[in-house]
């Protein structure tokens, strides 16, 4: 098959194995900069133009669009299931993960465990949005952030007013969440391929930090999920309507509760602590689901 690998950087770990796995595999693979492509929308032939030229008709795509450029890279992705293109998660599925509260909507509507969660722009009373979700000590979540980037906190009420009323100063949208003490500075990073969970491993914060992103110095190790992790997890990329996605569980006193589904996970956390090809197996993935069909579904 020739598969393109949306990213803007080739050296990254995930493209580099991406790129070697499908290579491997006997495919043709292609890395293109998600923000050098532009789009020739016409009702008769749509195209994706890169360097001057049209590129040529993809098998399939497989998106790694970050966080800050997710409204160019989804419309790209858009452009590419326009010619015809099979993409591994779909334009739509990729907007839906992106948007947090949306996400936890979502989530919430198909009876997922998650962690009591609070969304307000500016509440007349944050005494009792800090009340709704059990009291402090609570976290705090910008809705754009990435990688434990704009989570805090916040121990006492008084520091959980003051942070809430910090960010709304700033007009900044937020989440107030449900601290999970039982967890103890832990989550399990699940990855999903297709409706299985191919690789999973535990991340733990390190000393006196509680946020537990491998970027924020935490380590991982393989683990052991029990059912009702692997079925939360699956259910989670299912209900987000991505083939490829890392979803992040916290180990609760009642039940695994999602605390996010990353629809572009990366890859070197997790096959270096579980030791599994995960990368192989993204494309054993597009090699069944191809075989019979290029076409997205439109429902993701």
């Amino acid at each position: 098959m020739r598969i393109a690998i949306l990213s803007r950087n080739p050296n990254l770990y995930s493209t580099r194995r991406l790129k070697e796995a499908g290579e491997q595999r006997g495919h043709e693979v292609d890395i293109i900069d998600t923000l050098h492509c532009y789009m020739d929308i016409t009702s008769s032939k749509p195209a994706v133009r890169y360097k001057g030229e049209a590129l040529p008709k993809y098998d399939a795509v497989i998106p790694r669009i970050g966080a800050s450029v997710t409204f160019y890279g989804t419309a790209v992705v858009r452009q590419f299931e326009m010619t015809g293109t099979y993409s591994i998660n779909e334009s739509v599925a990729i907007s839906r993960s992106r948007d947090k509260l949306r996400s936890l909507q979502l989530l919430s509507r198909k009876g997922i465990g998650l962690p009591r969660t609070g969304f307000a722009h500016r509440p007349d009373n944050v005494d009792d949005l800090i009340r709704n979700v059990g009291g402090a000590p609570l976290v705090i979540k910008l809705l754009e952030g990435t990688q434990g980037i704009g989570v805090v906190l916040a121990e006492t009420k008084k520091a959980a007013e003051s942070i809430i009323e910090a960010f709304m100063g700033l007009n900044a949208n937020i989440l107030v969440q449900e601290y999970i003490k039982e967890a103890g500075g832990a989550d399990i990073r699940c990855l999903v391929v297709g409706g299985k969970v191919v690789a999973a491993m535990k991340r733990q914060a390190a000393e006196g930090e509680f946020r537990s992103n491998l970027h924020r110095g935490g380590s991982a190790e393989i683990v052991r999920l029990s059912a009702a992790e692997r079925k939360t997890a699956v259910d989670a990329a299912k209900a987000m309507g991505l083939n490829m996605c890392g979803v992040d569980i916290l180990r609760s006193n009642n039940g695994p509760l999602v605390m996010e589904v990353n629809s572009s996970p990366g890859l070197e956390g997790i096959e270096t602590a579980t030791g599994k090809d995960v990368a192989a197996m993204v494309y054993q993935f597009l090699e069944r689901t191809t075989r019979n069909s290029t076409r997205t579904k439109g429902n993701g």
